[in-house]
């Protein structure tokens, strides 16, 4: 009988990357080649969600990106962003510069203990707060009933991240003990916590008057995942799928781009569309609409947690209108070729950008 042997893997191999290029990630700060902006170049081994990291830095710290180029070859992944401070101006503070390459460059992960004040990158204190995560069906009064059903719990909130879009609610919160000011580890008091908002989120669920089940309506009361609130808030909209809502809608690539339009509300329409890349192996997604803080951020971060990989992309902002372009693959390696796929990715792109423009409380 013949012996099955698995492959020898040399131990070594995973610091190969390393010691071929360096650094897994290395980020250059260039303020000679333009005058009105800075370019931020960053090179990377390619891994899964690297992409949303390095826009999340970016967006944290309160910077705006007029114009990006990604591009990956084989295992390599390299940036471009055109950036510029929150008073549009290129950046000058050393300090907001040593920010940028502390948090992208010297790390494999971004790490979630780091906040950032006044652009500038400091040490978070360990969680002394309980996360409550919500999602279900919306309706008018439900988060001022949530508030209040948390004080008659004896409940703080700390600081609490609210969206509601298409009849939707999602709700990232984070409270402690109204006597001690500490986070609440009682399992016991946890249950009744959650009990009480599941009563009152189950109310909403029944008052809708159009009786439309709402998918993935849920609750969570315990411990704070490492995934960012507002990362959390679009998982939690597309668990229920807003994307379904009443003025969810599909538009197709011909029709008059209506961000355009002055008389609609500002990031309210975008036009998505996909094509087929076959000769290179990729989907092409585009968008355009009104352009907005954070805009990037949250189509990429809705583009990684649907399962798809951007390989190659550039994004642009001009007169306050937006217009990106990313080639994609799912992480299986197929591209977006049904109608019903397409339908699906468009719709949920759509919804990503519009979610922000409902925000209704950040504390």
């Amino acid at each position: 009988m013949n012996k099955v042997c698995s492959p020898y893997f040399d131990p070594e191999f995973d610091e190969l990357a390393e010691r071929l290029f360096g650094p897994t990630c290395r980020v250059c700060i260039d303020n000679e080649s333009l005058e009105d902006c800075t370019l931020v170049k960053v090179n990377s081994i390619n891994k899964q969600g690297i992409l949303l990291e390095v826009v999340k830095v970016l967006t944290d710290m309160n910077l705006t990106i007029s114009k990006s180029y990604i591009s990956s070859d084989a295992g390599w992944f390299m940036f471009v962003f055109y950036v510029k401070d929150e008073h549009d101006n290129k950046l000058t503070d050393q300090r907001v510069i040593n920010s940028i390459q502390q948090a992208i460059g010297t790390t494999r992960e971004i790490p979630n203990s780091l906040t950032y004040v006044n652009n500038v990158i400091e040490s978070e204190p360990a969680s002394e707060h309980t996360a409550i995560e919500m999602s279900g069906a919306d309706r008018p009064g439900l988060f001022s009933e949530i508030s209040a059903a948390l004080a008659d719990l004896q409940v703080n909130i700390v600081e609490a991240h609210a969206w509601t879009h298409n009849e939707r609610l999602a709700c990232v919160a984070y409270i402690t003990d109204q006597s001690t000011d500490s986070r609440i580890e009682d399992p016991h008091r946890l249950a009744k916590i959650e009990n009480h908002l599941a009563t009152v989120l189950g109310a909403a669920n029944i008052s809708r008057t159009n009786h439309q089940e709402v998918k993935g309506a849920d609750l969570h009361v315990g411990e704070a995942t490492t995934t960012c609130a507002e990362r959390r808030l679009h998982q939690l909209m597309l668990s229920v799928e807003d994307f379904e809502g009443p003025s969810a809608h599909t538009t197709s690539s011909s029709e008059t781009p209506l961000g355009l339009d002055d008389d609609d509300d500002e990031g309210s329409k975008a036009i998505v569309s996909i094509e087929s890349c076959n000769e290179r192996g990729y989907s092409i997604v585009s968008i355009e609409c009104k352009d907005r803080p954070r805009l990037m951020f949250d189509v990429v971060c809705t583009i990684t947690d649907m399962q798809y990989l951007i390989f190659h992309g550039s994004t642009a902002s001009h007169g306050g209108y937006a217009m990106q372009e990313y080639f994609i693959r799912h992480i299986d390696g197929c591209t977006v070729n049904s109608e019903g796929e397409k339908e699906h990715v468009v719709k949920c792109l759509e919804a990503a950008i519009e979610r922000r423009v409902c925000e209704v409380s950040k504390h």
